[in-house]
């Protein structure tokens, strides 16, 4: 199996227990720094990479039976992050884990320090599944912070770096059933800009912290550590602190839009004593047995067949914004608003013109928990000037709260031809909210 990942998608921890339980003659992994897209069709150039000649070194090997040394390669290749020279490059492992990776436990200093979140910490988390639009990787992290509890560690003489799953052990006391907690690892640059390298969440049990309410959205049990300890698995990371910069952890109670609000208020005490951020670090982020032995890049210049012949044409009103966060100060709410699907034609050379196009909103009073609502409008059209021909299909969706222990679901879908409604269905659905534990993602 050829695992290829994207360390900032949904499926780098998937790459990572791949290379780590199935046979190392049959896996390798690729993790690299581009978007939830094709490795070789990645939005900055400098990350593409020659997948299409990766794949067919893969296919020759196992389905024509040529040598193409594809198994005598390292077992797995990352791209390493960071700032500087030094921090964007490749390199390679020849097992999983690897003997030079140790795990450094960091404890956190300070006194108890209550862990009072505004209710849109979260608004700057970017897309959840990125796939290479303007504003789908996170900004600049600072005003995140500003909203979270922090923790920094000074980088010395020597760089920093990490790879593989950091976890963060914290030390909760309070009453918050069913809230998120999510915490944030970032590389804080010598200008103040806070970088973010990785993240994870859980949501906390109705016997509140340390309570026996099964495990969290990273798989890490509640409790662990003693009462009122819970562990958060971050997602994969492989990043080089330089030195000069700082290593920050950042924890809050909410995380809006990815995790919805508790029900009620978050009242949660974080006790830095017990409490750690545990980095696996690496020794030495070029391969296992040598700077040279084991070349870690992939084939540099991506290759691709000719475009198909289909026509996007242009309009004089400037395009939407993919990614929008506003605040109606009056009314105290905090919108996000993601367009992943502009709607513009693109015109087949048969004549087909098919349009898609799909908007999605977040909002959330920072008073009132029970505010919080998610809609999404997403329409799909086919049309055929020559042959007036004309179909469209669109579906409604909205999530919202009914009372502090149900959530609301309604779905609305329109299909058309012509002016003419041809099919029209509704649902709706109450559903008991948690809490309960999230689905485990991939990390």
């Amino acid at each position: 199996m050829l695992a290829v990942g994207s360390l900032h998608g949904p499926d780098s921890g998937t790459v990572l227990r791949l290379v780590e339980e199935l046979p190392p003659d049959r896996v390798r992994g690729l993790l690299g720094a581009w978007q939830h897209q094709y490795p070789d069709r990645a939005e900055d150039p400098a990350e593409a990479v020659g997948f299409l000649q990766e794949t067919l070194r893969w296919w020759d090997h196992w389905l024509r039976g040529h040598d193409t040394g594809v198994l005598a390669g390292p077992l797995l290749r990352w791209r390493l992050g960071g700032a500087g020279p030094e921090g964007a490059r490749w390199a390679a492992s020849e097992q999983w884990p690897s003997p030079r990776v140790a795990e450094m436990r960091w404890a956190l200093g300070g006194g108890p320090v209550a862990v009072a979140s505004p209710l849109h910490t979260g608004v700057d988390a970017g897309r959840h599944r990125p796939v290479g639009h303007a504003g789908d990787l996170p900004p600049d992290q600072r005003e995140e912070d500003a909203r979270s509890v922090c923790f920094e560690f000074p980088v010395g003489a020597e760089p920093v770096v990490v790879l593989g799953r950091p976890r963060v052990v914290l030390r909760l006391t309070g009453s918050a059933p069913g809230a998120p907690v999510a915490a944030r690892l970032c590389d804080v640059a010598p200008d103040g800009t806070s970088a973010l390298v990785a993240r994870g969440a859980l949501r906390l049990p109705a016997a509140g912290p340390g309570g026996d309410g099964g495990t969290g959205r990273d798989g890490g049990a509640h409790g662990a550590d003693g009462p009122g300890g819970v562990v958060v698995g971050l997602a994969p990371a492989a990043h080089r602190f330089a030195p000069g910069h700082r290593v920050r952890l950042a924890v809050s109670g909410a995380y809006w839009p990815w995790l919805w609000p508790a029900p009620g208020p978050v009242d949660l005490v974080l006790d830095p004593a017990g409490s750690a951020l545990v980095l696996p670090m690496c020794g030495a982020p070029q391969a296992d047995r040598g700077d040279a032995a084991l070349p870690g890049a992939p084939a540099a210049e991506p290759e691709h067949a000719a475009p198909p012949l289909v026509s996007v044409p242009g309009t004089l009103d400037p395009p939407p914004s993919r990614l929008l966060v506003t605040r109606d100060v009056p009314a105290g709410t905090w919108t996000v608003e993601a367009v992943p699907h502009r709607g513009r034609p693109h015109v087949h050379p048969d004549g087909l013109e098919y349009t898609e196009e799909a908007r999605e909103s977040y909002t959330v009073e920072d008073s009132d928990p029970l505010s919080a609502r998610a809609r999404s409008v997403r329409t799909i059209r086919l049309h055929r000037p020559e042959a007036a021909w004309d179909v469209r299909v669109e579906v409604r969706s909205e999530l919202r709260c009914d009372g502090a222990d149900h959530l609301a679901a309604s779905a609305e879908l329109v299909c058309q031809e012509g002016r003419e409604a041809v099919f029209h269905r509704t649902w709706e659905e109450r559903l008991p909210r948690g809490p309960y534990p999230l689905p485990r993602p991939p990390g």
